[in-house]
């Protein structure tokens, strides 16, 4: 008797539930705890809570967090009723969700394993299926983001990231203030940010204050199209324009370094991470060994300083100052007679407004670079992912901050 009492309390079963036994099987190392529902209670829809009559009962096993070493059973004969409008339904019961073999205690131990480790790891440490695991995942993602609170974003990041080798991308929209993903789209189309976009309300998209991205024509495009006043709110990265700068730079540092080996002259010879890093990341010596060949009359070095001279120029804060600064470097930097630096130039010219909105608004997309090295980290701990859809939900469970957990159960 005192074993019934002791599993409905630590349960939480109640009435019309109540406990009729416990079996301990040693050989198999189980425990089961079977759960009658009481006949003469009333019935109703899970659906629509409409009193219905009994149709017929279906005995159904859920797994628990073990007792001791013993793997933990609930074995219950559950009733379904027959409702008018939804037809022969099962009753609920108040350990477990829907759908699911686990009960909510279970599945919450789970989803706090699932956070550390891989699905894999976590299957093998709790004596599970891949499948069941994996399961147990994609059912606290549905929950999450169906409960997921309407806080409408004041600036966003979109971004990137790579599924898999070839130019296989998803789309990452996040919220740089919370730092959480919002939406993670299929591809890298305009349709995979449209998504998104199509979501908000009129005002939430008026409300945006800034859209800080990369100089990708897709996002640019969709944007362009769904956001109010999207040229005054459209921003561009300064580490994509630096890394746009950088690779002329490198592109005009092989092209001569080619000219001067076939000449004799070494003299640029393994330079290439001198003329691409940032002179604050240098030693005091290094910085002294790279003088003479920044301060020399090389091509590569004109196109770094050219380089370095835009570096500078993100520092400003009001429009008109920056955009003054901004056109100078570009006649500098359109005259130099290198091409790669010209053509880096045209881009730039092209996309001007955009970084000029970046330093008036003061917005960047380093939390969505900081969000992709996350997303890349639980890539290689699940050692890739086979399809995009597992990719995608694996991303909103580790970086949605959705509440993942079966009612009643908070962390």
């Amino acid at each position: 008797m005192r074993d019934k009492q002791l599993y409905a309390q630590i349960l939480g079963i109640v009435s019309p539930w109540m406990v009729t036994d416990v079996e301990l099987d040693l050989p198999g190392c189980e425990v089961r705890v079977l759960i009658e529902h009481d006949r003469s209670s009333a019935l109703e829809c899970p659906v629509c809570g409409a009193a219905c009559p009994g149709y017929d009962h279906r005995e159904r096993r859920w797994r628990h967090l073990d007792t001791c070493q013993y793997k933990t059973i609930l074995v219950a004969r559950v009733p379904r009723v027959q409702c008018s409008e939804h037809g022969v339904v099962q009753v609920r019961v108040p350990w477990s969700e829907p759908g699911s073999g686990f009960t909510a205690m279970f599945e919450a131990l789970v989803i706090d394993w699932l956070k550390e480790a891989s699905t894999d790891a976590v299957a093998r440490m709790m004596g599970l299926g891949w499948k069941a695991v994996d399961g147990i995942m994609q059912r606290a993602v549905d929950r999450g983001l169906e409960r997921r609170e309407d806080r409408p974003p004041k600036r966003l990041c979109v971004d990137e990231t790579s599924f898999r080798k070839r130019h296989n991308y998803v789309t990452i929209v996040s919220d740089p203030d919370e730092g959480r993903v919002l939406h993670v789209g299929m591809g890298r189309e305009k349709k995979d940010l449209q998504e998104y976009y199509d979501t908000l309300a009129e005002e939430e998209r008026i409300g945006l204050e800034s859209v800080a991205m990369d100089m990708w024509p897709a996002y640019i495009g969709a944007t362009r199209d769904s956001i109010p006043d999207a040229k005054l709110k459209t921003c561009f990265d300064r580490y994509h324009v630096a890394s746009h700068l950088g690779d002329a730079v490198d592109k005009v540092r092989r092209r001569e370094n080619k000219s001067l080996c076939a000449a004799g002259d070494g003299s640029l010879k393994g330079t290439r991470y001198s003329w691409l890093v940032n002179p604050e990341n240098m030693d005091r010596e290094k910085w002294r060994g790279f003088k003479a060949l920044r301060e020399s009359s090389l091509k590569t070095a004109r196109a770094w300083a050219i380089k370095e001279m835009a570096a500078t120029l993100w520092n400003y804060r009001t429009r008109t100052w920056a955009e003054k600064a901004w056109k100078k470097w570009l006649s500098w930097a359109l005259r130099s007679r290198l091409e790669p630096v010209r053509k880096a130039a045209q881009m730039i010219r092209k996309h001007l407004y955009g970084i000029l909105n970046a330093i008036v608004l003061n917005a960047s997309n380093g939390a969505a670079e900081s969000m992709n090295s996350r997303i890349q980290t639980i890539k290689r701990r699940s050692r890739g992912f086979r399809n995009k859809e597992r990719f995608r939900r694996s991303i909103y469970f580790h970086l949605g901050k959705l509440d993942l957990y079966p009612a009643g159960i908070g962390r």
